[in-house]
């Protein structure tokens, strides 16, 4: 069974894009907790010459959206950079989901073929959209959503790594009821014959 460009694309940007909300929470919660003013995490950067919490937040889904937008054939939503406040932030994560759950396969089947021509300083770059997926939007989107959660980490919020990855889509957690009973008779907490 092979992997589609909708399977490699929409999904694994949704869910990155929701820890990276869940990453912001978090901040949020250790803003009001510590009595800092959010602005003070907001505006934060790694070092002087990086773009600050909030920029990096605003390309991760701008990638997201874009990428999607380009391999799906549609028109890049755009959104104005105006977010001052999580919420805001908060707000831009949604949107960029909601626009990306309206994507359907069908609109990013044969993609892998398709070229994807981007406008940089540069000059033109092109890509193979699949391509342009695996070694371009995806990177970036990971860039972006790894320095906003060093950030935060470097601010003192409490994150590990499971934050980063976030609930693996299709993972089973702890497994079924049964592999539970037996890992807990294994343990001797539970008879092996109890069901």
């Amino acid at each position: 069974m092979s992997l589609s460009m909708y399977q490699a694309s929409i999904p694994v940007l949704i869910h990155n894009l929701k820890t990276l909300s869940a990453i912001l929470k978090k901040g949020a919660a250790h803003a009001k907790a510590r009595g800092i003013d959010p602005v003070v995490l907001f505006n934060a950067r790694l070092y002087p010459d990086m773009f600050a919490l909030s920029r990096q937040v605003q390309i991760a889904a701008d990638m997201a959206k874009g990428g999607a937008a380009r391999l799906a054939g549609v028109e890049i939503p755009s959104f104005a950079d105006t977010e001052t406040t999580f919420a805001d932030l908060q707000e831009r994560l949604a949107r960029t989901v909601a626009f990306l759950k309206s994507i359907r396969p069908a609109q990013v089947e044969g993609s892998e073929r398709r070229e994807i021509t981007l406008q940089m300083r540069m000059g033109a770059v092109t890509f193979p959209g699949q391509y342009y997926l695996l070694s371009w939007v995806l990177p970036n989107v990971l860039f972006h959503i790894t320095t906003a959660y060093n950030i935060l980490r470097h601010n003192g919020v409490e994150l590990g790594k499971w934050d980063f990855l976030g609930k693996a889509p299709g993972a089973v957690i702890g497994g079924s009821k049964r592999a539970k009973t037996r890992r807990k008779a294994a343990s001797g907490k539970v008879s092996r014959t109890k069901r």
